[in-house]
C-alpha cells in the first residue's frame, strides 16, 4: 500500500510511475486520496483540540470545587458537556474518512521502480539474459502430457476423480521426483542461508491483505467461509506475514526465509497447450524465497535472488531467459519484477517457472513491518520475494528436454535425491 506521504510530497512523481502501468483515471484516484487525507487530519486535529480543552477544563473544575466554588464548575461542566458531544459527533465522521481513504489506498498498485519498462503486456517485456542450449529433439519427441502416460507418472484423470480438474496425482518416479526438486531446492537455499520455514497453508483475512492478496486477487484465492479463511497461493503470504505488527531490531536484519508448500489458486480455465498437463493447476509444489531488507539494501539484495534462481536452472541444466518485466505486466505489489522462463522443447516455447520481486514499502505498509535506524528513526522495511522454485513447469521442461528413446534422463544433480537416473 502506497504511503499517503509519499503522494502528498511528490504527486507527480507517483502518476508518472504509475502511468507505466497504462492505468486510467490515476489522477483522480490520488486527488481524491489526498482530499481524503486533508479531511481525516483535519477532523483528527480538531478533534484532538477539542479533547486538550475538555482536558484542561476537567482539572479546572476539579480546582475550583476544592476552592469551595461550586457555581463556577458547574459553569465549566456545561462547555465541558458540550465538548464533548462535539468530540462524539467527530468520532463517525474521522471513522468514514479513514476507511473510505484505506479502501482507496487499496486500491492503488505499487508505484513501478525507474528502471521499469513502460508497456502494456507480455509482448512489452525485456530480455536481460538468456543461458543454455535449446536440445534438438527427434520426430518422436513428444510434450510432457504424453510422456507422463507413457511412463505413468502423473495422473490426471485420478485428479479429476477426487478432486476436479488441475488436481494431479503423482505416482511412482513422479513422485519421487518432486520429493527430489523440494529437497534440491530447500537444501541449497540453505547453503545461500535462508532459514527454512514450514508454515500454515491457511491464512486469515488480515494475512491475505498484509501482503496483497486481498483485496486484488480475492477471486483467485479458495475462500472457506465458515472459518473466513483461505488457502494460500504461494508461500510469501505466510512466512512474509510472521512479521506483522513488528518492529526488528537492526541486529536481526538481513531476514532470509525460505519455505516449501502446495500452493492453490482459482484461475480462470481455458483451452489450448498454454494450459495443458503441468503449464497451469489449481493446486501445485513452490519453494519460495523471501527476504526483508534495508531500503539502501534491497536492490542489492534483488540482484542476489536472481542469480541464486539462476544458478538453480543451470544446475538442472534447463534453458532459461531472464525477464525485466514492463509496467502493465507486474503483479500490483510489485516495484520491479525479474521473471525466469525455462524452454520446454517439445512444446517449442518458453514457461514462466520464477518470479522474482521487490516491493519496496508496498507491502510493508501494510503489514506495519518496521526498524529503528541508527539514528533512532522508526521507517518501513523492504520485502522481497521469489519463487525458487516453482515445481510443474520445472518438471514439464526436465521431461521435454531430457527424453530420450530410453527414457527420460535425470538431471545429474538430483540423482542423488531421487535414488534413480532414468524414467523408463
Amino acid at each position: 500500500m502506497l504511503q499517503v506521504s509519499a503522494i502528498r510530497e511528490d504527486r507527480e512523481k507517483v502518476i508518472r510511475g504509475l502511468k507505466k502501468r497504462r492505468l486510467k483515471s490515476i489522477e483522480e484516484s490520488l486527488d481524491r486520496i489526498l482530499s481524503l487525507d486533508q479531511k481525516r487530519r483535519q477532523t483528527q486535529q480538531q478533534q484532538d483540540a477539542l479533547l486538550a480543552e475538555s482536558n484542561s477544563l476537567a482539572k479546572e473544575i476539579g480546582a475550583l470545587m476544592k476552592a469551595g466554588k461550586k457555581d463556577d464548575a458547574e459553569k465549566m461542566k456545561a462547555r465541558t458537556a458540550e465538548l464533548k458531544k462535539q468530540i462524539a459527533e467527530l468520532g463517525p465522521v474521522l471513522a468514514q474518512t479513514e476507511d473510505e481513504l484505506q479502501k482507496l489506498l487499496y486500491s492503488i498498485p505499487n508505484v513501478p521502480h525507474e528502471s521499469v519498462p513502460d508497456g502494456g503486456g507480455p509482448d512489452d517485456n525485456i530480455k536481460v539474459h538468456e543461458w543454455g542450449t535449446i536440445p534438438t529433439l527427434g520426430k518422436e519427441a513428444v510434450p510432457h502430457w504424453d510422456l507422463i502416460k507413457k511412463y505413468d507418472i502423473i495422473d490426471f484423470d485420478l485428479g479429476n476423480k477426487i478432486s476436479g480438474a488441475g488436481f494431479p496425482v503423482y505416482k511412482g518416479k513422479g513422485a519421487k521426483l518432486q520429493r527430489a526438486l523440494i529437497n534440491f531446492f530447500l537444501d541449497e537455499a540453505e547453503k545461500q542461508g535462508y532459514r527454512e520455514i514450514q508454515p500454515p497453508i491457511v491464512v486469515n483475512e488480515a494475512s491475505g491483505y498484509g501482503t496483497g492478496q486481498l483485496p486484488d486477487k480475492e477471486g483467485q484465492m479458495y475462500h472457506m467461509q465458515i472459518d473466513n479463511l483461505y488457502l494460500i497461493p504461494t508461500a510469501e503470504v505466510p512466512i512474509t506475514n510472521l512479521y506483522r505488527d513488528v518492529m526488528v531490531n537492526d541486529d536481526e536484519l538481513p531476514i532470509k526465509n525460505v519455505g516449501y508448500t502446495p500452493c492453490f489458486r482459482r484461475e480462470a480455465g481455458s483451452w489450448g497447450a498454454h494450459v495443458r498437463g503441468l503449464n497451469r493447476l489449481h493446486q501445485f509444489d513452490k519453494v519460495e524465497i523471501v527476504q526483508i531488507r534495508k531500503p539502501e539494501d534491497s536492490y542489492n539484495a534483488l540482484d542476489e535472488m536472481c542469480a541464486y534462481v539462476q544458478s538453480l536452472l543451470e544446475k538442472l541444466e534447463l534453458p532459461y531467459r531472464k525477464l525485466l518485466l514492463c509496467g502493465g505486466d507486474m503483479g500490483v505489489n510489485s516495484a520491479l519484477t525479474f521473471d525466469m522462463e525455462v524452454y520446454a522443447a517439445a512444446q517449442a516455447r518458453w514457461l514462466e517457472v520464477s518470479s522474482v520481486s521487490n516491493f519496496e514499502t508496498f507491502q510493508a505498509n501494510r503489514l506495519k513491518l518496521r526498524y529503528k535506524n541508527k539514528d533512532g528513526k522508526t521507517q518501513l522495511l523492504h520485502t522481497l520475494n521469489g519463487s525458487a522454485l516453482a515445481l510443474p513447469r520445472i518438471v514439464a521442461g526436465i521431461l521435454e528436454n531430457n527424453q530420450t528413446p530410453e527414457g527420460i534422463k535425470i538431471p545429474k544433480v538430483l540423482v542423488k535425491y531421487t535414488g534413480f537416473d532414468v524414467i523408463n
